[in-house]
């Protein structure tokens, strides 16, 4: 006789009901994703994804802890041992891609749609930590090349914010390479860094300044 399937214990559930949750809410996001798929797709009734995690909402909310604390954590680590600049965009670059490369689900998850009770995304909120640990490693950068170190949180914004910005690009794209990826975007940020002038002024300020100076001449 064909001995019975072994019942999955409660952590076990659990966690497969998480790996699905992270599924769906890739493909479908918060608004598309159901009660009813969860449970269907585990080959459970309803009340056992209730009982897990309150319905929906816990589900979500459990899967997103998840990959924010995975994505600061792999960015984090990325980080420990950049000092330089150059090395500080690489790493962070690098990180998040490999992030994406090995959790795309979980990546899809944070750039999708978020419930309405939250104004801020979390792929906001994450990039803002990130942002947050950059900014302390380029201020004593900064302090080295005698620029503003008070200048560091706005530059690590943009930092991270262009590296942000090209990481749901490449979400899609795949292509080029992630290595590729990663050293156009250090070639483009690194270059502007190695040249940071102490002193920057639009032209607009500079075509003013002319201007009063032909007039009092």
């Amino acid at each position: 006789m064909a001995s019975k399937r072994s019942r999955m214990t409660g952590i076990e559930r659990r966690e497969q009901l998480i790996e699905i949750g992270r599924s769906v809410f890739a493909e479908k996001g918060f608004d598309g994703a159901t009660v009813e798929e969860f449970a269907s797709k585990a080959g459970v009734t309803k009340p056992v994804v209730y009982e897990h995690f309150g319905g929906k909402e816990g589900l979500y909310a459990v899967v997103v802890d998840r990959e924010v604390r995975k994505l600061v954590s792999t960015i984090s680590e990325s980080l420990t041992s950049a000092e330089h600049p150059r090395r500080i965009v690489e790493n962070t670059a690098l990180a998040l891609l490999d992030y994406i490369d090995n959790n795309t689900d979980g990546f899809r998850v944070l750039v999708r749609d978020t419930p309405v009770d939250r104004s801020k995304g979390y792929y906001s909120s994450v990039i803002g930590e990130v942002a947050s640990q950059v900014e302390h490693l380029l201020a004593a950068s900064f302090k080295e090349a005698k620029l503003d170190p008070k200048s560091a949180p706005l530059y690590a914004q943009m930092l991270v914010g262009l590296i942000a910005q090209v990481g749901q690009w490449w979400l899609e794209e795949r292509s080029p390479d992630k290595e590729i990826v990663a050293s156009h975007v250090v070639n483009l940020t690194w270059l502007g860094l190695r040249n940071l002038n102490p002193n920057p002024t639009l032209l607009r300020t500079e075509d003013k300044k002319k201007s009063k100076e032909k007039r009092t001449d």
